[in-house]
C-alpha cells in the first residue's frame, strides 16, 4: 500500500467520523438545568463537596457559584458606636403594637423591597457567582438578580464619589493569592445587617464607610474571607467579621425577585397581625 493510499483512507475516515450521521448518532452531551443554591438539601451539598472537594485549582480563580448565608456580620464584636451612630440606630426601631409587640424589622427597606446594598447582599445573599473577566470581576448574587462590579482595570476610587451607590464603588487587586476588594460610595439608606441579636433593630452606616475585603481560595471548594468595615461616623473603630464561604458544585444562580406587592401582601396578612397591628394600606 502506497503512502497516498494511506493518507487518502485516513483522510476518508476523518470524513467519516465528523459527518452528520456520525454525529447524530453520538451528539454531544446537552448540558441541564441545574437547581439553585438554597433549592438542595444539606446532604446533597456535602455529597457534591465530597466529589470535587480534592480536585486541583488556580488560587487566582474564584469563578463558581458560593454560599448560601454562609457568612454573617459578626454581632459578637459590634464596635462602640457614635453619637450620631447611636441616634441612627435608635431610629431602625421597629414599630410596636399598644401592648408594647414589636413588628419584627418593621423599619428594615428589605420589607418593602429596597435593595439590600452592601455588605448586606454579601452576608443575605441565597447564593452568589464569582465572575472573573479580564478588567473585572462580576460578583452575582441570587437575591434580587443583582450584580456588583468590582474593576481590576487599574482606577482608583473616587474621592469624591459624584453618586451614592447601594453596592458603592469598588476595585480589585492580587495581594499575592489573595484578592483585596476596596469600596467606598455607599448609600447610607441601607443596613449593614439587622441585627440579630434582637430583630428591632437595624445596623446603620454613613456615606463615609469605607470597606476591605480579602477572599483567599483555600481550597477548590473554600473561601476563606475577611472583612473590615470602616465608618468613623458611625463607630469608633473598624468592625471585623472573618468566615468562611463554601462552594456550591452543581448549582446555578436562579432568579429571586423582591415583588413589592408580593412583600407588601405577606406583611399585612402575616407579619402585622401575627402582632396584633392594623394592615398598611
Amino acid at each position: 500500500m502506497t503512502t497516498r493510499t494511506i493518507v487518502l483512507i485516513v483522510a476518508v475516515a476523518a470524513a467519516m467520523a465528523s459527518s452528520p450521521l456520525t454525529f447524530a448518532q453520538n451528539p454531544p452531551a446537552r448540558p441541564n438545568w441545574r437547581p439553585c443554591p438554597r433549592c438542595i438539601l444539606d446532604q446533597q451539598v456535602r455529597d457534591a463537596v465530597a466529589k470535587v472537594k480534592d480536585l486541583p485549582f488556580n488560587p487566582r480563580d474564584l469563578s463558581g457559584v458560593w454560599g448560601n448565608n454562609d457568612l454573617l456580620l459578626d454581632t459578637k464584636t459590634v464596635p462602640p458606636m457614635t453619637a450620631w451612630g447611636k441616634q441612627q440606630y435608635e431610629a431602625t426601631k421597629a414599630e410596636e403594637t399598644a401592648g408594647g409587640l414589636a413588628i419584627s424589622n418593621s423599619k428594615d427597606g428589605m420589607l418593602i423591597c429596597d435593595p439590600l446594598g452592601y455588605p448586606r447582599s454579601l452576608w443575605v445573599n441565597d447564593g452568589f457567582e464569582f465572575v472573573m473577566l479580564p478588567d473585572r470581576v462580576l460578583q452575582f448574587f441570587e437575591w434580587s438578580h443583582t450584580w456588583r462590579t468590582i474593576w481590576t482595570d487599574g482606577r482608583e476610587l473616587p474621592d469624591d464619589p459624584p453618586v451614592a451607590r447601594w453596592h458603592g464603588y469598588a476595585i480589585g487587586r492580587w495581594d499575592g493569592d489573595t484578592f483585596v476588594v476596596e469600596s467606598s460610595g455607599f448609600d447610607d439608606r441601607s443596613w449593614l445587617s439587622e441585627d440579630r441579636r434582637d430583630r428591632r433593630w437595624g445596623f446603620p452606616h454613613s456615606d463615609q464607610m469605607r470597606m476591605i475585603e480579602r477572599y483567599k481560595r483555600a481550597s477548590y471548594v473554600s473561601l476563606d474571607v475577611t472583612v473590615t468595615i470602616e465608618d468613623p461616623k458611625t463607630y469608633t473603630q473598624p468592625w471585623v467579621t472573618s468566615g468562611k464561604i463554601g462552594l456550591r458544585p452543581g448549582t446555578e444562580i436562579s432568579e429571586y425577585f423582591c415583588v413589592p406587592s408580593e412583600s407588601q401582601d405577606f406583611n399585612n396578612r402575616l407579619l402585622r397581625p401575627s402582632v396584633g397591628a392594623a394592615p398598611n394600606k
